[in-house]
């Protein structure tokens, strides 16, 4: 039976082959081989471009916060379409929820097709500018297989590791056994390293990653293992290359494509509305209110939304809150519809959950991230008003954040010089905070500044999970996952019970075609 994590084989111009399952997709017959493409560097380019794109789109289009974010206290999906009806809320997540599958797919689907296309690349000899695309393109492919293994290794813990999906998928022993995190994580590593390597210091193309990039993935690695030297040694290395910085405007980063892949941005996905379904992004679709785009484009359905936790996170003086939601008294005055002629305005003064001018969900806001408006603005949008803003993997200010963490290590508190550097320039963004300076960091001062600073972007989660069960225990239990009603509020308190409940169960539909994936992980490397 065929299975997710072996994939097909990527034509030149992006094509993927596909079969019933997506782990053991095998090359089509009429797809390119290495013999009649890949011979010029726009082939090649043409060939890796796809893996910053549709490939990822089932992670990102619900995973992404229901994973990110609602397992991580920071949003609610407890009555949107598609998010599990409040499962990833309440820790009730089962093999058989639809997220679990498309997460686990997507993810083998970069893993896959950039090992097929990184095996077809080994098996070309070609000279000049060719050859240095050739060079290139193999240490993306490298880069796209880490980014996906670090993903999984973080999703569900222990998994396969797939290093050559057609030669697999040939031999027709398909029962793949889990390896354990540890040896995933280091599988992930050694791919970022050899993109170190072997990928130019600047982008080649806007939008694709540098030398720098594979650093700072390498650095997010490091830190996630705990190995706070190596974690600070990358960072410090892309901190000293001078060839990233904050970006001015942290609100318009997320509401507008026309700054994507700007001088923040080490590695995002790349999405264009007029891709449609599966290569634009949806987030506009399914985290704006239904007022600000049902009028158009019949969606914005508020299917994920700030928690009342998340939004009482914030400092008083920190300014990400209003530059991160939307809460009552937002105004976009170039977001214009029929029911916000003269320009959009957030109300929470109704009494209904939605009507044509109020909104009204359950912690009163909207997240603001991704949410690029009704298009009136020049924002190119699809029929389903699914943008061409990018998503965010890594941003320099999760390079700077590690920088300072790593410096911190297993200390109660550093006030190294550096590393406060670092850390308030982060903190103190755009006059944030008015510029007050922190003078010694904490460990949970690092989570807090990471909560406010990343909220929404898929991936908090992952940093409660990374402080390990005993602390991730504490965090969730002591979160406010509940909704306002008209008197007050519905407390939800989730509970963590298990050390396993810090990651997804592997897909039913996977473990029943591969007793193995059932059994104990065992080490990848001897």
């Amino acid at each position: 039976m065929k299975r997710s994590y072996i994939l097909g084989f990527i034509a030149g111009a992006g094509l993927l082959a596909s079969c019933s399952k997506s782990f053991l997709d095998r090359p089509s017959p009429n797809t390119p081989t290495e013999d009649n493409y890949y011979n010029t560097a726009e082939q090649i380019y043409a060939g890796t471009g796809y893996l910053y794109n549709s490939v990822w789109y089932d992670y990102c289009d619900k995973a992404f916060h229901a994973i990110g974010e609602t397992l991580a206290g920071n949003m609610l999906t407890e009555t949107g379409p598609n998010y599990g009806g409040g499962s990833f809320n309440r820790f009730t997540v089962l093999s058989t929820d639809p997220l679990v599958a498309s997460a686990w797919q997507s993810l083998y689907k970069v893993a896959g097709n950039s090992t097929v296309l990184l095996e077809t690349f080994k098996q070309k000899s070609l000279s000049g500018e060719a050859a240095n695309a050739l060079k290139t393109g193999m240490a993306e492919c490298r880069f796209m297989r880490g980014a996906a293994y670090f993903f999984l290794a973080r999703v569900y813990g222990d998994v396969p590791i797939v290093e050559n999906p057609v030669t697999l998928a040939g031999s027709g022993n398909y029962d793949v056994p889990r390896y354990i995190q540890k040896d995933v994580l280091k599988f992930a590593l050694e791919d970022f390293k050899y993109a170190a390597e072997n990928l130019p210091e600047a982008p080649y193309q806007t939008g694709r990653v540098s030398k720098y990039s594979a650093l700072g993935m390498m650095a997010k690695v490091a830190l996630y293992q705990k190995d706070y030297a190596n974690a600070k040694k990358y960072a410090a290395e892309v901190i000293q290359s001078g060839k990233y910085d904050l970006y001015a405007n942290y609100e318009e980063m997320f509401t507008s494509s026309k700054v994507n892949n700007n001088i923040e941005s080490l590695f995002s996905l790349q999405w264009i509305a007029a891709g449609g379904y599966g290569f634009a992004n949806a987030v506009n679709c399914y985290a704006a209110p239904s007022t600000l785009l049902k009028p158009d484009f019949n969606t914005g359905y508020s299917s994920v939304y700030p928690t009342i936790d998340m939004l009482n996170s914030y400092d008083a003086k920190d300014k990400r809150r209003q530059w991160s939601n939307m809460e009552h008294g937002f105004t976009r005055a170039d977001w214009k519809n029929a029911n916000f002629p003269n320009g959009f305005k957030y109300d929470t003064s109704g009494t209904n959950y939605e009507t044509a001018t109020t909104i009204r969900n359950g912690s009163r806001a909207n997240s603001l991230k991704y949410i690029v408006g009704t298009g009136t603005n020049g924002e190119a949008l699809s029929a389903n008003g699914s943008s061409s803003i990018g998503t965010y993997i890594l941003r320099y200010a999760d390079v700077l954040l590690i920088f300072a963490e790593a410096t911190l290590g297993e200390s109660a508190a550093t006030s190294d010089a550096e590393a406060l550097t670092a850390f308030n320039k982060v903190h103190n963004r755009q006059g944030n905070f008015n510029n007050v300076a922190v003078t010694s960091i904490t460990k949970d001062l690092l989570l807090k500044e990471r909560r406010a600073e990343f909220a929404y972007e898929g991936d908090f989660w992952f940093d409660i999970q990374r402080q390990g069960y005993a602390k991730a225990k504490q965090i969730i239990e002591a979160q406010e996952r509940g909704s306002y009603t008209g008197t007050g509020i519905n407390h939800v308190a989730a509970t963590l019970t298990s050390e396993s409940q810090l990651f997804l169960p592997i897909p039913q539909s996977e473990t029943v075609s591969d007793p193995q994936l059932s059994q104990p992980a065992v080490p990848y490397y001897k």
